[in-house]
């Protein structure tokens, strides 16, 4: 089963990670089962999450994603012509969706962020604490920084979007950037905001080709530094680069959590000002669904499944 299952996988363009969880919690569903799985009965799939709440003690999200696992390997047995019916049709689980109180920003409140960011880590930072072989590359990382910053600021840029950035993806004469799609996003094309693009313009002209002393030359957008032991580094992860950017945030703002929270603002203005279609294409989203999760920030503030501990 596994092999055929994760091929099946694999065809819906799932992750490799996504793909060994979703085996594992078919496995551990087969093996309580017990019996030809042909004649399985929804009434059957209804007992075996009662068996997770009340002998596993599991909670409503973790027994959602064990029923998505077994929805798609009975998918997979319908498009195989094994089963003649998926007995997980129509099974939902409520209470899986949290809402969680935090208060969002105005595009004012993050303008100034911005522009305090600038002023605190770019325009007045004094290095002269730091050793001098760690000044160049303290001075390239807050440059770098204070751009993607911008990005997430003015463009409601997911931190993941900012890895998939190249060069190319900037046209300065027309004032734009283009952000590719993805499995949960489409492309759109955005505008740069006035206040950035100066910035950007030295960016890409003087600073960013410094980062080729550090980082093996191409023709992505933003680079990561090597560990002061090292001389060059071959990553281009920028993941690692959030949590000193976060940390640096919050000591310009108490209330700052993390970048979802920025986006969700971002998102929640353009509700407001543009309007539920415009606010799906400017925020990527490729189901509409998805935007209006965010319409109890207009009237309450709220953000939808911000996760207080996580930064990115």
């Amino acid at each position: 089963m596994n092999n055929d299952f994760t091929a099946y996988l694999q065809s819906i363009n799932h992750s490799t990670t996504t793909q060994k969880a979703y085996t594992r919690n078919v496995n551990l569903f087969l093996s309580w089962y017990g019996k030809e799985v042909i004649n399985c009965t929804k009434k059957e799939v209804l007992k075996y999450l009662e068996y997770l709440q009340t002998q596993k003690q599991q909670d409503n999200i973790t027994r959602r994603n064990s029923l998505i696992a077994i929805n798609h390997y009975f998918a997979f047995l319908v498009k195989n012509e094994q089963v003649t019916s998926n007995p997980t049709a129509l099974i939902k689980i409520r209470g899986t969706h949290k809402q969680q109180l935090y208060r969002t920003y105005t595009a004012e409140e993050l303008q100034t962020i911005y522009d305090n960011f600038y002023t605190v880590y770019v325009q007045n930072y004094d290095d002269s604490h730091m050793p001098k072989n760690q000044r160049t590359q303290c001075f390239l990382s807050r440059q770098r920084n204070f751009i993607m910053l911008g990005f997430l600021i003015n463009q409601g840029l997911a931190t993941n979007e900012l890895q998939k950035l190249h060069i190319t993806d900037i046209d300065l004469n027309k004032g734009t950037i283009t952000i590719t799609g993805g499995k949960k996003s489409n492309e759109r094309k955005l505008p740069l905001h006035p206040a950035q693009t100066g910035a950007l313009i030295h960016y890409i002209n003087n600073i960013r080709p410094q980062f080729f002393t550090y980082c093996n030359e191409s023709d992505k957008l933003f680079f990561t530094l090597p560990e002061s032991s090292k001389q060059k580094t071959a990553t281009i992860n920028l993941m690692h680069v959030f949590k000193p950017l976060t940390k640096q945030v919050k000591a310009l703002d108490a209330t700052f959590l993390n970048f979802k929270q920025v986006r969700a603002s971002v998102i929640t203005t353009w509700l407001k000002t543009q309007g539920l279609r415009k606010a799906q294409y400017l925020a990527g989203h490729k189901y509409i669904s998805t935007t209006e999760r965010y319409l109890p920030n207009e009237i309450t503030g709220l953000i939808d499944d911000i996760s207080k501990f996580n930064p990115f």
